[in-house]
């Protein structure tokens, strides 16, 4: 078999190639995307999302147990920082998560961000049809954890989960515009810890702002306690992800509808921007002019970057 028929009949060792490759920007992974594009569409992805510390990996790890349990194959996107030495990720997420590594029905992979902003990588989407296309039912993408601008998880997952704790001021981070806006489920992770109650009933008053209604959703974020390290509240966690993705196959469909659309779009977009910053490099490449030189003049003073790019532009697009 080639490549594309392995990774469709769930070998799991052309998986990770393909998907080395593509973290590597290897040109031929974009040939194999194209033919394995018709095989996605089938999982369901959630998006873990908040700051660092909250405890994001040990429920990711929970709930794939619990998925597991309910008979459905999974594939984790752990999104850790990227190293300053070799810029690889540091493998965090992975270390936590090693009750499943004999488990062939769960496939993780570690990402590093290097260098990109919004709690993902450029790779996460392509990454995601590639695990949709071996066959895993649940995808699971834990973000790096980077603040409140960490937002672009929601144009990435169905249903996208922010975990907060007590006592490190998300009660009062909840009623600002950012991150705690694109909650479908709020989880209150370290429910034992004091505040607990104080960090649910501002959860709630933000809800009760109705933002999500102003923006033609008429779904009520879901507030969940949890202590993932004793296992406390999974279960209820991931009932309510499984009411959440139950409301959108039944009962808004045209919402579902607007969802993979909008997930096409970001796709697509950061797809032709990535392949035509790469088709004008190497044109600047096959033209002679040296990127170094072209840096210098910047720094330097003699030119701007805006000056430069549009002359860029106007030569190779004009």
């Amino acid at each position: 078999m080639d490549i594309v028929e392995q990774i469709v009949s769930g070998d799991i060792r052309a998986t990770a190639r393909l998907l080395r490759d593509i973290d590597d920007e290897i040109p031929s992974a974009r040939d194999i995307l194209r033919e394995l594009y018709p095989h996605t569409g089938k999982a369901f992805v959630i998006g873990f999302t908040g700051s660092p510390g909250v405890g994001k990996s040990a429920l990711v790890d929970q709930l794939a147990i619990c998925y597991r349990k309910a008979g459905k194959t999974v594939g984790i996107l752990a999104v850790d920082p990227t190293s300053p030495f070799t810029g690889g990720a540091i493998l965090g997420d992975r270390i936590r998560m090693q009750r499943h590594f004999d488990d062939p029905g769960v496939f993780i992979r570690s990402l590093a961000t290097r260098g990109h902003f919004g709690g993902l990588t450029r790779s996460t989407s392509d990454m995601v049809n590639v695990l949709d296309a071996a066959g895993k039912q649940v995808i699971i993408i834990e973000t790096v954890g980077v603040g409140q601008d960490e937002v672009e998880i929601a144009n990435s997952a169905h249903t996208t989960v922010l975990v907060t704790v007590p006592g490190m001021g998300d009660d009062i981070q909840a009623i600002k515009a950012g991150i705690m806006e694109i909650g479908d489920i709020f989880v209150v992770n370290k429910a034992d810890r004091e505040g607990s109650r104080n960090t649910v009933r501002e959860l709630r008053n933000l809800i009760g702002l109705g933002a999500r209604k102003r923006n033609g959703d008429d779904w009520e974020p879901l507030i969940v306690e949890t202590e993932a390290t004793k296992a406390k509240g999974i279960e209820k966690l991931y009932e309510a992800i499984e009411k959440h993705r139950a409301y959108f196959l039944t009962t808004n469909t045209e919402k579902w509808r607007q969802i993979l659309q909008k997930r096409a779009k970001i796709q697509f977009v950061g797809t032709l921007k990535d392949q035509a910053l790469r088709v004008l490099l190497e044109r600047i490449e096959a033209h002679g002019d040296s990127f170094d030189e072209m840096i210098q003049k910047i720094v330097d003073k003699e030119s701007d970057p805006y000056t430069i790019a549009q002359q860029i532009i106007d030569r190779e697009l004009g």
